[in-house]
């Protein structure tokens, strides 16, 4: 059986490359070898695209690699080495890898891809976006405001209270890991932490404070997605939030309920807030919804992701395993959805003949 070439893409010139190097190991460790012949290809914290002959931070190491700009026949190369791939899975959290500029690049190159297309990973990517787009659709979000660090000196901390309420979260509108994302609980050192945030992003996005229950709901398909149950993530010890230390660095900074414990209407009412935000953002292949339950029983949307995770405490590959589908075949699945998509897009006529 000839095998399919698929490229793992990792690293990347954003503040999550860490995290999209343990993704991509466990991608790389759990993938069917049986199936697909794979090539790692590392993005550095600089921008260079390297062969790597395995998934760690020494991606430098590797052969520096060039990509020709062929639609037609898009081939890698090294200084001793060319070659073709039939599709890559972009495993890159964050700033140029999941915002769309990659997926772009591939589109142009005609290169198959694992994830949402350039569309769906700009809107869910930037988190203003995506909630005008799931206001838009109707779907519940939490109350905010929005500056850009041109506008930091109009920032005031009175009318953030009188419009939000206190405590109240700031967040780059485009980052993702909860890097550069502050709870507020007074004026003390506000302002220090803005200008943190604008030194991540030019747009901070600020939020009511959501008391409730933060849980995940993880989505795979295209035509008829399928939402997993939920799972919940309850913090524990001194922190205020779900912030990069208990997500990455604390191994016992929260606990992961799996499925988490809600009765049925609450599940199926997350379901379906959880597929509707996924088609309303144009994702494709898979995405986590992270929401809150409010002790009222109501449901608040608070952001999307079109690269989850796929590291050992990542809820995404867990809540999949829900529906049936283990580790090894999640990642076979995703693949073939990527190569379907590609093959129905070259049904589509991109020739016209006009009279001009």
């Amino acid at each position: 059986m000839t095998k399919t070439k698929i490229g793992i893409l990792f690293g990347g010139r954003s503040v999550e490359h860490d995290v999209s190097i343990i993704s991509a190991q466990n991608i790389a460790k759990y993938i069917d070898v049986e199936k697909f012949e794979i090539t790692l290809l590392g993005i550095s914290k600089a921008g260079g695209w390297f062969l790597c002959n395995k998934v760690s931070k020494n991606i430098s190491e590797g052969k520096p690699l060039q990509i020709s700009l062929s639609a037609h026949k898009p081939t890698f190369s090294t200084s001793d080495l060319e070659f073709s791939l039939d599709v890559i899975f972009p495993v890159l959290h964050g700033t140029d890898g999941e915002d769309g500029s990659i997926q772009g690049l591939l589109k142009t190159l005609s290169i198959p891809h694992v994830g949402s297309d350039t569309l769906g990973s700009a809107v869910s990517m930037d988190k203003l976006t995506t909630k005008r787009v799931l206001v838009h659709s109707g779907v519940p979000v939490a109350q905010f405001l929005t500056y850009t660090k041109s506008e930091v000196h109009h920032v005031n901390y009175a009318h953030i209270v009188a419009t939000l309420g206190s405590p109240f979260i700031i967040k780059p509108a485009n980052l993702g890991s909860s890097v550069g994302v502050f709870k507020i609980t007074s004026k003390d050192g506000f302002q220090e932490k803005l200008n943190t945030l604008f030194s991540f992003d030019n747009v901070a996005l600020i939020e009511e404070y959501i008391e409730g229950r933060e849980l995940e709901c993880a989505i795979i398909g295209n035509e008829t997605p399928m939402a997993s149950p939920p799972g919940e993530i309850i913090l524990k010890g001194d922190y205020e939030f779900y912030s990069f230390e208990a997500k990455y660095v604390d191994g016992n900074a929260v606990e992961l309920v799996i499925p988490a414990k809600v009765d049925a209407d609450t599940e199926e009412k997350i379901k379906e807030l959880s597929i509707k935000s996924y088609k309303a953002a144009s994702c494709k292949d898979l995405a986590r919804i992270d929401l809150f339950v409010k002790e009222d029983g109501q449901i608040i949307v608070n952001e999307i992701n079109t690269i989850p995770g796929f590291t050992n405490i990542s809820m995404y590959p867990k809540l999949i395993g829900l529906l049936g589908i283990a580790y090894t075949d999640l990642i076979t699945q995703l693949v073939e959805m990527a190569l379907k998509r590609a093959n129905e897009a070259t049904l589509v006529n991109t020739n016209f003949e006009s009279n001009i």
